[in-house]
């Protein structure tokens, strides 16, 4: 099936490339469809191919481990709606392979992304090793330029991996619900208008970012909600000494600590790690009452974290 499938993915690159338009592929578990799992319709795209690719993730839940490999950019991952087409599997660090090998952080993933300038709209992607399982990821981003609209993000500890020292991505209309460091990672990530749900007492983000690069996390218009029963959430805390996160308008309910902020047991990162906000609101938009080691950014100083300076050159969802 796949050498049939190469020769008319080759014939229809040409017509496609002939009417300016995107390859399609579909994937469903049931009814007619070019493929049952999605990682068989990835695998049949060749390698080195530039060509934007639309694969049509039908409703389903899809059990199985997902990589989308560097070679293979310009990929969109377009589901029916993220509710119901969800991409779920439950590694987690610690777990022994068959083969001797040993899950760890960057290993446990329910789908790696490695290409550049990958995309997915409505879709959920998730890790169910549960709650007790520790580092469980849901998806690791490693290329450059990627997008997510209308995408929910599902699972415990460490669920979104942007590890991608500097490269840019980008969230628009997303949930992302965790318990401890569930937004971590070394990339340049601007959030739009997304919901974050936490689980647990803890933090929602972990940031590695190089001193190097300017901007790491920025929330803009995001909504932080929790369990009713958790009091004790932080924004963040840094991975690296000059992790770099910042929430610009978000409403933030009454888990998220007064101090907002945590330092990871160590003041020495109060020094260099590079937390700020601007008109945080809600029950837990306690400003005020920050740490000073943080900073409340001025409405002059928010022009700095636009999402045209954030993500430039690129602009997300242009096409």
């Amino acid at each position: 099936m796949r050498t049939a499938f190469a020769i008319i993915f080759s014939m229809w690159s040409l017509l496609c490339t002939a009417q300016s338009k995107p390859l399609q592929m579909t994937v469903s578990k049931t009814g007619k469809a070019d493929f049952t799992q999605i990682q068989d319709a990835l695998n049949a795209i060749p390698a080195g191919n530039q060509l934007p690719v639309v694969i049509h993730v039908k409703k389903g839940v899809y059990r199985e481990v997902v990589t989308v490999d560097a070679s293979k950019k310009n990929i969109h991952l377009k589901g029916e709606d993220a509710e119901h087409t969800i991409i779920i599997f439950n590694n987690h660090a610690g777990t022994k392979l068959p083969n001797g090998d040993t899950l760890n952080t960057w290993t446990c993933a329910s789908v790696f992304v490695y290409a550049d300038g990958f995309t997915a709209t409505d879709i959920t992607f998730a890790n169910d090793a549960g709650f007790t399982a520790g580092q469980a990821v849901a998806i690791r981003v490693e290329g450059n330029r990627c997008a997510f609209r209308n995408c929910r993000f599902i699972g415990n500890q460490d669920v979104l991996f942007l590890s991608g020292s500097g490269v840019k991505h980008y969230f628009e209309n997303c949930y992302i619900e965790g318990t401890t460091d569930f937004i971590f990672g070394a990339a340049t990530a601007f959030f739009n208008r997304c919901h974050i749900h936490s689980k647990k007492n803890s933090h929602v983000t972990a940031a590695s970012t190089n001193s190097i690069i300017p901007y790491g996390f920025v929330f803009e218009s995001c909504k932080l909600t929790a369990d009713s029963n958790l009091n004790k959430v932080s924004l963040g805390r840094p991975w690296s000494p000059t992790a770099s996160v910042t929430y610009l308008n978000c409403w933030m309910d009454q888990h998220i600590i007064p101090e907002g902020w945590n330092n990871w047991r160590n003041p020495a990162n109060e020094s260099t790690a590079r937390f700020a906000e601007f008109n945080s609101t809600g029950p837990g938009g306690k400003k005020d009452q920050r740490f000073s080691w943080t900073k409340q950014l001025t409405t002059a100083d928010t022009a700095l974290y636009a999402q045209q300076k954030v993500l430039y050159p690129w602009t997300p969802f242009s096409k």
